[in-house]
This record gives structure tokens, sequence and C-alpha cells, in this order.
């Protein structure tokens, strides 16, 4: 049965989290389940907050070292990226509820809790890890919105600040301080689990974007990945073009402060060559499997 994924993006004043302090295990837990010693996996509390299965635990690492260090080595990477300071990373492991992990959240007190389930479905895909690199970078883009006050789009749903935060993750994997991929055919396996996570309830609150929008918007960060640019550079001249991909149609998608774009000749002139092509799988002309072939950077 295919999982439905929600990434979260959550505001600080509805949580109630655990720490260290308060923690009580419950016995049998710190007895009979392996996963719960494990010594690459410390415990850091049995109770996470509402957005989390009741059963679910906070956990300082991963299944191995190796997984661990790899989330670790990629979150450090997206704040070294942007100038940033490393967020806290916690994971969230539920046993007898796996499936309420097929997730991963960002906050607004500053830190990303990653689920187990999502994490090894996710690692699944490709050899190189890649799918979970973009989803953490896309939580990443979340802090950046966070910080930057961002995006400069607002919207009654959430799709603006999902597709921002898609755009981020783009950038994220073509940067050779990113995950360095140069080649956009070289993503295939992550930019195909943003579509997935696409939804069409463009009515609903929660409505994330459309599978056809979401590939749009990765692609779109991932070609202005060869720029450096600021967060809130990023997200002027992310906005400036997807909003010329909508051909002006969608007036919801337009930054709500013109004055914060600053034309470049180069970015322009690069993202028109490629602005065809873009309005084309927005439309959807260029299909799922003609996109996984385009590898023109």
């Amino acid at each position: 049965m295919k999982k439905k994924i929600i990434l979260l993006l959550l505001t600080g004043v509805l949580l109630t989290s655990c720490n260290r302090e308060n923690e009580t295990i419950a016995p049998e837990q710190s007895v009979t389940d392996e996963a719960f010693m494990a010594p690459t996996s410390e415990l850091l509390c049995n109770y996470v907050d509402s957005y989390w299965p009741f059963s679910a635990v906070l956990k300082s690492g991963l299944k191995t070292v190796a997984d661990t260090n790899f989330m670790l080595s990629e979150i450090k990477k997206n704040a070294s990226l942007w100038g940033e300071i490393t967020p806290p990373l916690k994971f969230v492991y539920a046993p007898r509820d796996p499936e309420g992990t097929y997730n991963a959240a960002s906050y607004a007190d500053g830190k990303i809790y990653y689920g187990y389930e999502i994490y090894y479905d996710a690692k699944s895909k490709s050899a190189d890890n890649i799918v979970n690199a973009m989803i953490l970078a896309h939580e990443y883009g979340h802090q950046l919105q966070y910080k930057y006050a961002l995006p400069s789009v607002k919207e009654e749903t959430v799709r603006s600040t999902d597709l921002e935060a898609d755009g981020f993750a783009g950038y994220y994997l073509r940067k050779p301080a990113g995950f360095n991929k140069s080649n956009f055919s070289q993503i295939a396996a992550a930019y195909e689990f943003a579509a997935a996570i696409g939804d069409n309830q463009i009515t609903s609150k929660g409505h994330h974007g459309t599978p056809a929008q979401r590939r749009t918007a990765v692609r779109l960060g991932f070609l202005l990945g060869e720029f450096t640019l600021t967060a809130k550079d990023f997200d002027s001249q992310f906005f400036h073009y997807y909003s010329s991909v909508l051909n002006g149609t969608d007036p919801d998608l337009t930054p709500s402060s013109a004055s914060t774009f600053k034309f470049n000749q180069e970015i322009d002139r690069k993202i028109q060559a490629h602005m065809s092509e873009l309005k084309d799988i927005y439309t959807e002309k260029i299909s799922a499997e003609q996109f996984k072939t385009i590898n023109t950077n």
C-alpha cells in the first residue's frame, strides 16, 4: 500500500516536546526493544509531540553510525551553504506504529525531526541516498523561511511555502558545496519523490502543490543553483520566474514586494533559455517519464 507523505512545517507555539530532564522511559521498552539500546542511536525521550504517534520516541541517531553520519553531514552542509548555524537534527522512532514516522518536520524553534520510516524507504530508492538528501534540504529550506520571513508569496494554502522549499532543495542538490549533482538527470530519484508527494487538493489549506508544480519548482531551483544567492535573493528570483511560468494567470504566486527583485542579466539569460521547458513541465506537455530524461544544466 502506497504511503501518504505530508512533510510538516510547524510553528513552535503549538509544540509540547520532551527533553532529557523530564524523560521517563517505560521499563518494558528499555529492556525488550534492542533499537532503544543501540549505542549509535541514543534514546532522548519517550514522547515527541502531538504531530507524531503517541508511542514514538526521539532519538539521537538512526540504526547505524553510517546512516546517522550521512544525515548529520547533510544538515551541516545545508547550513554551511547558506552561511548559517547547523540546526539540531533528531530522529523519530515508533516500533509500534512505524508508518507514523513516514514524515519529516521543520519547527519554528529551529529544529528538524526526521522519521525512521521515511529515511529507510527513501534510502532504498538510490545508491547515493539522494532522496534523503533532498527531503532534508527541503526541510532546511523551511528553516530559511522561518529566519528570513519567507516566502514573499503568501497564500491561503501552504503551496508557495512548499514549492519554494522544493526550489531550495533543487538549488542545494546542484551546488558543489551541497550534494554536487551538475546534471539534472542525476537527481531523478529525488525529483520523482517530490512529484509523488504533490497533491491536487487545491482548495485545502494543506495543499502542497500539484505534482507538475513541484517538478517545476525543483527544476527551477536546480537552474538557479548555477548562481550564488542569499536566501532572500533566491526567494525573489524563484518567484519572479515561477510566476512567469504561469504567464501571470495565478496572482497568488506573484511576489508580494516587487522591489525585492534584482534583475541580473546572467540569471535572466539562463532562465529565459529554459522558460519554454519550465512551462512545458508545469502544463505537463513534458510528461513524468520525459521529465526523467532531462539532462541539460
